[in-house]
């Protein structure tokens, strides 16, 4: 049996007033997962660890299965693997978003959503002038790049910019946690400074502002670590041979790499509203035709989120509803070797807070065979209800991967 993981970065959400006090699960329109949570088996599952953080690499590895407090090292690495950069034991890597400010305020944590083409620039023009043989400055992908520091200790307090829109910046700057990481956290310190004056005048942000546009005129070094220890998916779970990754975001295929994925890029893949959804089903059904699993991620409704925008979160849901889970079960339900089909976000990113929170998300599994639940719908409130329960740890990944194969196995017999 093959399987797919269709993940909503960021889909679930609070009930609001606006919508009648339904979150936009329960309020938007997604016929293809309320029949899947219909005709599957559902539940909620704790992604975030008790002591971490709730950001997207915690979420997505715990989706996986990954015990954190062993292997968790902080995004950097994670982004370092996604874009070739080979870590040494001393070098210490840091998630560095280009970010706006305005003042003494942090605008918003993407600098406008700027493009890949004009950050290559600005990240290049930061190499060249802050850049030695410590400090090295690497372009990843929009707004999301990398920053390698070597010697760097990682004991240091770091806010990641998408908590603190329209906040003042200078009171979260980099902190150290113990004695010995003062020096790192003064370095780290001195290069955002120092990026604002680079980039305050270069020519991309000028015009970016001519055009009125937010310029990216400062950098915003965050989650640091060492090379993570982290095991294939194929030993942690034996019927996984072979599997493929498929993401817009640095971050994701970064796991992707140590967990043993294939990457998959998608022409106009852009972790956006506007990437190309059909694309991206089209890559994931080929991948199913070689491969075991397929970790297909949707960055869109985690960005809508982010930005408090309740009409845009809803269409990138129901995006994926009609756009990515529709044709995926439509495409593989008559398919010589079946296909099990899960659902769910990695972590919710209400709108009302713009920021991501650690409350356990919806599920769905589906594969023929399965004996459904009760839950008739996809949404956070049907499926607490769900046979499953409040899942977490690996308990989710074990269900989703053996399960179907005992079923199968019960079925040929």
């Amino acid at each position: 049996m093959k399987h797919i993981i269709i993940l909503g970065d960021g889909m679930a959400d609070w009930p609001a007033a606006s919508l009648g006090n339904k979150t936009l699960l329960q309020h938007a329109h997604t016929p293809f997962m309320d029949f899947l949570a219909s005709k599957g088996r559902t539940g909620m599952l704790l992604t975030v660890a008790e002591g971490f953080h709730p950001g997207s690499e915690v979420a997505n590895m715990s989706v996986m299965g990954y015990n954190l407090p062993k292997v968790y090292e902080g995004r950097g690495p994670l982004e370092a693997a996604s874009i070739g950069v080979e870590l040494q034991s001393e070098d210490m890597a840091m998630r560095c978003n280009l970010v706006c400010v305005e003042g003494d305020i942090l605008k918003n944590h993407s600098a406008g959503h700027i493009t890949t083409e004009e950050a290559d620039v600005l990240v290049k023009y930061l190499q060249e002038h802050l850049g030695n043989e410590r400090v090295q400055f690497h372009t990843g992908v929009q707004y999301r790049h990398l920053l390698v520091i070597k010697g760097g200790n990682k004991q240091i307090d770091c806010t990641p910019p998408h908590d603190v829109p329209l906040h003042p910046f200078r009171p979260l700057m980099v902190k150290a946690e113990v004695p010995e990481a003062q020096e790192t956290a003064d370095l780290i310190n001195e290069l955002i400074l120092k990026s604002q004056e680079l980039l305050a005048n270069h020519p991309i942000n000028l015009k970016r502002m001519a055009e009125g546009k937010d310029p990216a005129n400062s950098i915003w070094p965050w989650s640091p670590g060492y090379r993570p220890q982290m095991e294939p998916l194929s030993v942690m779970y034996p019927s996984i041979k072979k599997g493929s990754v498929i993401s817009a975001v640095d971050l994701i295929n970064g796991i992707g790499v140590y967990a043993g994925l294939r990457r998959i890029s998608v022409e106009g893949a852009t972790g956006l509203y506007d990437t190309n959804y059909e694309n991206k089903v089209a890559a994931a059904l080929e991948a199913l035709k070689t491969d075991d699993l397929v970790y297909l991620h949707i960055e869109a409704s985690d960005e809508a989120g982010h930005e408090g925008n309740f009409d845009l979160k809803q269409l990138t849901i129901e995006n994926l509803d009609k756009r990515v889970v529709g044709p995926i079960y439509e495409a593989v339900k008559g398919w010589d070797e079946s296909v099990a089909i899960a659902v769910l976000p990695d972590h919710p990113t209400p709108c009302e807070l713009r920021t991501h929170t650690a409350e356990p998300v919806p599920f769905l599994i589906y594969y023929p065979g399965i004996k459904p639940d009760q839950v008739q719908t996809f949404d956070e409130i049907a499926c607490a209800a769900g046979i499953y329960g409040v899942m977490k740890e690996n308990e989710f990944m074990n269900e989703f991967i053996n399960s179907p194969r005992i079923t199968q196995i019960s079925t040929d017999k």
